[in-house]
């Protein structure tokens, strides 16, 4: 009798175990909304300007700007809980350029919602995107193109992350008193030589403000670029001495100082 009982019972169960188990079970989507970051370029408490404001070193040389580019990559956003939301790095290189005032503001999209303390970025093309195939290096970092600045040397396959270029009277009068920065360098090999590595990580704090992602509004991260602190910080650089800086150990020093450009201002939340 027991037996007759139990048999149904258990098949009985199997089959209400099994149709619980067939059930979708919602595993609520996380919520994602936007953000801008948006670089302001200047020098010392000036406004960056090209081709006509006169700015001053720290050795007491003067000079105009008429070029800054610089790549900014792989970022990634610092949660209030110390872990970090890392962009997809497909959409995480931007090259900001200071004749393009377009291409100074960045847009993030799909960021996880919640408070964000800080950012980090990389200022340059890490070696992975740099050898991947071209058919993976399109918008800025398409050599090709036309649509911006060319920030590429074809001589050794690499992208150049940071461009300062102007007119000093410290500069040499045979080139026209005109100086370059050029920096570059993601440490991999040319000519079988292990090339220089001038990728820097840049990290900044937000103090006691704290950057909100929601989804019904996009907030602004304001940073600000101080080319003046390219050539005074921590190592003050006189054009004088190096009017000319391209592939060349000295890049090195240039390419410590970049990371001091950058400071955090302020964060607006938009509408």
């Amino acid at each position: 009798m027991w037996r007759s009982i139990l048999i149904p019972l258990v098949v009985a169960a199997l089959c209400i175990g099994g149709f619980l188990a067939c059930q979708s079970v919602d595993v609520p989507a996380t919520q994602t909304g936007s953000l801008l970051i948006n670089f302001d370029n200047v020098a010392g408490p000036q406004n960056l300007v090209l081709n006509s404001s006169t700015y001053q070193n720290s050795s007491g040389e003067s000079f105009t700007v008429s070029k800054f580019n610089y790549f900014v990559s792989n970022i990634r956003l610092r949660r209030a809980d110390g872990s970090d939301y890392v962009v997809p790095q497909d959409n995480s290189y931007f090259l900001i350029e200071e004749e393009r005032p377009t291409s100074q503001t960045l847009t993030l999209g799909n960021v996880p919602t919640g408070s964000y303390t800080g950012i980090s970025f990389v200022l340059g093309v890490d070696s992975l995107r740099s050898l991947a195939d071209i058919s993976l290096r399109t918008g800025v970092l398409d050599p090709g193109t036309t649509d911006h600045d060319a920030m590429y040397w074809d001589w050794n396959t690499g992208y150049i992350f940071l461009k300062l270029e102007g007119r000093s009277p410290a500069a040499p009068a045979a080139q026209n008193n005109q100086f370059l920065f050029h920096v570059g360098g993601f440490g991999g090999g040319y000519n079988g030589k292990k090339t220089i590595n001038n990728l820097r990580t840049v990290s900044l704090t937000f103090g006691t403000d704290q950057l909100q992602v929601q989804t019904n509004s996009t907030p602004m991260l304001a940073v600000r670029t101080d080319a003046l602190k390219l050539l005074d910080s921590p190592t003050p650089i006189r054009i004088a001495q190096h009017p000319a800086v391209m592939f060349e150990p000295f890049s090195a020093t240039v390419a410590s100082n970049a990371p001091g450009m950058f400071s955090y201002h302020r964060i607006q939340q938009q509408p």
